[in-house]
């Protein structure tokens, strides 16, 4: 296997500065470091930035990757917690007040983020000194897919955030962060329409991801969410449901749900095969998904065991899935209440056999039979979502988009709306707002 982050020697460069030690009264400066202004004047030093922005966003388990998935895995239920001693994601499984701002994964969700985007912005905001117009179409398709998976994160969490870097930065409706990703996507669109990324650039980042296919399935993502159902529609047409993005992993740079949970069986593992959805909205037990999700059907003393992409240190995990993009057409489809239309697509996902998929994932299942409404079209939406996108972070914001019950209801299906602000924005930042109450 390709190694995974082979310029990862550069990964952190943006972050050096000349280093200078004070003896007496002279300085001496590091003849060996590497200043951010080479870095970000020199093409190999921006490609290499863009290596160390994927790694940040996948590798560790201070990443989005890792705190994505398992803080919206409990904050909806459907994780169970094996060792309470992992703090924060005990925090995360009792939510309401017990959910506070110095939660190591709710800083990590922000931080990194953060760190995330303003890293990808600086290669963004340089490309002009790499003469190679494909290298340079490549590179900014590459770290406009970070920084919207960055910027995607925070919508995912957080009411409100900063869109820029600055000093006592504002915050936004986190709607912001969705239109200021379909600039950036659009953007790198047009460059990598306009020149191919060579082979040359290709075999420098790592190896996995479909630079084309996944700009158009994050613009119809976003698209969705933002309720541009028909720009979510014509995107979500567009991208080749036989190719695959992924992160890919290795036991150097292992997987780090599989690595720091599933493998060790001593932080958490999926709740069962309900997915800690209500019982009108649980799969159906024939449904092929849950075989591929899960180690075992019939585990002893329900000891269910996760399984597809997270249970090796070099299980690859997907950007997007092919059936997302068919979800994301039903729902749109059934929000603009065209019914039919809406059933079409979900079918697609409901009778797709394991073979169809290039990932095996397929449920097999019947048509749909349910009522022809838009509340039941929406409710089978919902549970299709909750398992093609198994373990993928999306389930928060699901269960506030489809108005499930929520922490104040009777019988609650999430025990947050929103998180806190971390207490490291708020003492450095006055324009932090207040913590949502739940």
């Amino acid at each position: 296997m390709k190694n995974m982050f082979h310029l990862g020697g550069w990964a952190s460069l943006l972050l050096l500065a000349i280093l200078s030690f004070s003896s007496c009264e002279e300085d001496f400066t590091n003849p060996g470091a590497v200043t951010e202004a080479q870095v970000l004047s020199s093409p190999d030093g921006l490609v290499a930035l863009g290596v160390g922005i994927q790694r940040r966003y996948s590798v560790g388990r201070q990443s989005p990757i890792y705190t994505r998935t398992t803080a919206a895995g409990f904050t909806t239920g459907g994780l169970r917690l094996i060792n309470p001693g992992n703090a924060s994601e005990n925090e995360l499984s009792l939510g309401y007040e017990d959910l506070d701002s110095d939660n190591a994964i709710v800083n990590n969700l922000w931080s990194q983020s953060l760190l995330i985007r303003n890293e990808a912005q600086s290669v963004l905001d340089n490309l002009d000194i790499i003469p190679d117009a494909g290298t340079a179409a490549g590179l900014q398709a590459y770290v406009s897919i970070f920084y919207a998976l960055a910027n995607e994160t925070l919508y995912l969490f957080f009411e409100q955030a900063p869109t820029e870097t600055a000093e006592d930065a504002t915050f936004r409706d986190r709607n912001a962060l969705l239109e200021d990703n379909l600039v950036k996507l659009g953007d790198a669109v047009l460059a990598l329409n306009s020149s191919a990324a060579p082979s040359s650039f290709l075999s420098r980042i790592p190896g996995g991801i479909d630079l084309g296919n996944t700009l158009q399935a994050l613009i119809a993502r976003h698209n969705l969410l933002l309720g541009n159902y028909s720009a979510a529609i014509t995107a979500a047409n567009n991208v080749d449901r036989s190719a695959t993005s992924t992160m890919e992993y290795d036991d150097v740079t292992p997987n780090p749900i599989a690595f720091v949970s599933i493998l060790t069986n001593n932080v958490y593992q999926p709740l069962d095969l309900t997915l800690g959805l209500p019982a009108s909205l649980q799969p159906e037990s024939d449904d092929q998904r849950l075989a591929f999700y899960f180690q075992d059907l019939n585990p002893d003393n329900q000891d269910f065991r996760a399984a597809g992409f997270f249970d090796a240190n070099g299980a690859t995990i997907p950007i997007y899935l092919p059936g997302e993009m068919d979800l994301i057409i039903a729902e749109a489809n059934a929000r603009d209440n065209q019914i039919p239309a809406a059933i079409t697509a979900l079918n697609t996902v409901l009778t797709k056999t394991p073979a169809e998929d290039p990932f095996g994932l397929g449920a097999e299942l019947a048509t749909y039979s349910g009522p022809e409404t838009q509340e039941a079209v929406l409710n089978a939406i919902y549970t299709n979502r909750a398992m093609e996108l198994f373990f993928s972070g999306f389930r928060l914001d699901d269960s506030r988009r489809f108005n499930r019950p929520d922490p104040r209801d009777a019988s609650p299906e999430r025990n947050r709306n929103f998180y806190p602000y971390p207490n490291s924005e708020r003492d450095n930042n006055p324009n932090t707002p207040d913590n949502p109450d739940i």
